[in-house]
């Protein structure tokens, strides 16, 4: 998580959303060639995506507007946290930020309508090495918070986890 420093006043706010010198100090990679945006509605859930060597991505995510549940998983086949996921709030609001490393699945739930999510990737999409883990998957037991999910098609037929074999 990084939390920026955060300069309000009566006119409203100003952040560095990301600055290199600080990002190389905590040991992050700092080369970015593709920033995402996506728009969704209250409940949308989308992932959990990934992308395989060669192509693996680092994803620095943050919200602009709305609110999610922005969810990790580790698919590094020999960590320590092998199969765990971790999930923390992203908010227009708190302006957290959020990085996930290469080797993890990532997927968020939008909490809010019209939620705004951008992140910036260390490497370019490319589709046939993508992946994605089934949001839903019963071993995972993951706590979207909501009882009403919205979820495409592609991401209803993602791999259950103890089906997938890691690249990583």
């Amino acid at each position: 998580m990084i939390k920026p420093v955060v300069y309000e006043d009566e006119r409203g706010y100003f952040f560095e959303s990301f600055k290199s010198p600080l990002y190389e100090e905590l040991g992050l990679v700092t080369s970015f060639v593709q920033d995402n945006e996506s728009m969704s509605h209250k409940n949308v859930i989308r992932g959990l995506h990934f992308q395989n060597p060669p192509f693996a991505q680092g994803k620095l995510v943050r919200v602009v507007h709305g609110s999610v549940l922005d969810v990790a998983l580790d698919i590094r086949k020999n960590s320590k946290t092998y199969g765990k996921w971790h999930a923390v709030v992203l908010t227009s609001q708190n302006k957290l930020m959020y990085w996930i490393p290469e080797g993890f699945a990532h997927g968020f739930c939008s909490l809010e309508d019209n939620t705004i999510l951008t992140y910036k990737c260390t490497n370019l999409y490319d589709k046939e090495s993508e992946g994605c883990i089934y949001w839903n998957d019963p071993d995972l037991a993951i706590n979207w918070q909501t009882s009403s999910p919205v979820v495409s098609a592609k991401d209803n037929q993602g791999i259950l986890f103890k089906d997938f074999q890691s690249q990583f």
